[in-house]
């Protein structure tokens, strides 16, 4: 299948048909609304799922299979963050405050890209493997790292006197608000349950969590596309150098991650899926995290490149893109 046909496959999805309905009401002011308690239900279904599938796959892999792999996602977990900050402050002219926070959203996981990519894979008849999801929840990490950088930028520029331990402690705090958050925490228990769990436990829920994953995929991405498109005014404060970087890094740090997959060992299906885990960018779990630890940081900017911009351009172009590179390299 050529690029063209992957990318009109792709736009014909339900998937991001939904999501495109949902761009148009936003656009509209449509009436259309999901209450916050269902869409906090949606969340904790595709979090709890993935993370029961993977946990399947994962007890019926030996560790030495995923060693290697483990170790590039914690390499790529540090690299894609710093490299954020460095080209947002070098060539991009941000502060701290904005390039960390900008660091935070694309150094973690669009779970909904994750989720995506899954659906598209299985579409192409190339799976993934389904322990990467223990990957997302390792990169989930990203976060951490951006907010440390912020954190030790700012004692290099004050030159505080601080007691000491008191930057150890505040670390600590940061690694303990990322792991309340629910991407990690449901993932991580996700994986636990379904790799104890027995193939007769594991019948009695798979039809809930198996059969009916893309209908419910479908409902939640109705919703971004109303919240992208409402994002999409504050365009402006995003400059054209941002929108730039919101277009461009999740093609490099896609074929990063696909070159990764490839060089550990994963499948056609696994490694492209590893490429759109790292093309990726957070907007729901960092956005948190940065009103808490980076106030002065504008969410104008961060929240608008990740959702409105780098969201819609991974679901719409970039999958297919980095699927047809991968199909070019296990060829």
């Amino acid at each position: 299948m050529s690029g063209a046909d992957l990318l009109v496959a792709n736009l014909l999805s339900p998937i991001v048909l939904a999501f495109a309905l949902g761009a148009i009401a936003g656009f509209l002011k449509s009436e259309i609304e999901l209450p916050d308690a269902v869409l906090k239900l949606l969340s904790i279904y595709l979090l709890l799922s993935i993370g029961l599938t993977g946990g399947r796959e994962l007890a019926r892999t030996e560790f030495a299979e995923v060693s290697a792999l483990f170790v590039a996602a914690a390499g790529l977990t540090v690299a894609i963050p710093v490299a954020t900050y460095a080209i947002l402050r070098r060539f991009g002219g941000f502060d701290v405050a904005n390039a960390a926070a900008v660091a935070a959203h694309y150094g973690s996981v669009s779970t909904v890209t994750f989720f995506a990519a899954l659906s598209f894979a299985r579409a192409m008849e190339k799976p993934a493997e389904g322990y990467l999801a223990a990957v997302v929840a390792l990169m989930e990490f990203g976060v951490i790292i951006s907010l440390a950088i912020a954190r030790w930028q700012r004692q290099r520029g004050e030159n505080a006197a601080t007691g000491p331990g008191a930057g150890a402690s505040r670390i600590g705090e940061m690694v303990l608000d990322t792991l309340r958050g629910r991407g990690i925490l449901l993932l991580s228990g996700g994986m636990f349950i379904g790799f104890i769990a027995s193939d007769a436990d594991w019948q009695r829920i798979s039809p809930f969590y198996e059969q009916l994953f893309r209908g419910f995929l479908m409902l939640f991405l109705l919703e971004l596309g109303m919240t992208a498109a409402r994002q999409i005014r504050q365009f402006a404060q995003v400059g054209i150098f941002m929108t730039g970087f919101a277009l461009t890094a999740p093609v490099v740090f896609g074929l990063l991650g696909l070159f990764a997959g490839w060089a550990v060992g994963l499948s056609q299906g696994g490694a492209f899926v590893l490429a759109a885990i790292c093309a990726s960018a957070s907007y729901i779990d960092a956005p948190a995290a940065c009103r808490a630890a980076l106030p002065e940081a504008s969410p104008g900017i961060y929240l608008t490149a990740s959702l409105a911009i780098t969201f819609p351009f991974n679901l719409v172009v970039n999958l297919p893109l980095l699927f047809a590179a991968s199909a070019w390299l296990y060829a």
